[in-house]
């Protein structure tokens, strides 16, 4: 889970490096990520499905918590989550 995030924040922080948010221009910086950022493509989409992989491990991760009954015990549930 810890790893998901993290991928997630250094693929956002490249990303954001290269956008532009003006309503004008946006599309045109995503074409520009894709097109012309050397691995832009490939760090686009690690970035888009590392969310999705981001919330299967988190619903993995609190399941397998309600599994083993780790929310019977205060302490280990408020690690956890």
């Amino acid at each position: 889970l810890g790893l998901s995030l993290l991928m997630q924040i250094a693929t956002g922080l490249f990303l954001a490096m290269h956008y532009t948010a003006d309503i004008n221009t946006a599309f045109y910086s995503i074409a520009h990520i894709c097109r012309d950022v050397e691995f832009g493509w490939m760090i686009r989409n690690m970035h888009a499905n590392g969310a999705s992989m981001f919330f299967i491990c988190l619903y993995l991760h609190i399941g397998r918590g309600m599994y083993y009954g780790s929310y019977l015990y205060k302490e280990t549930w408020n690690v956890g989550i």
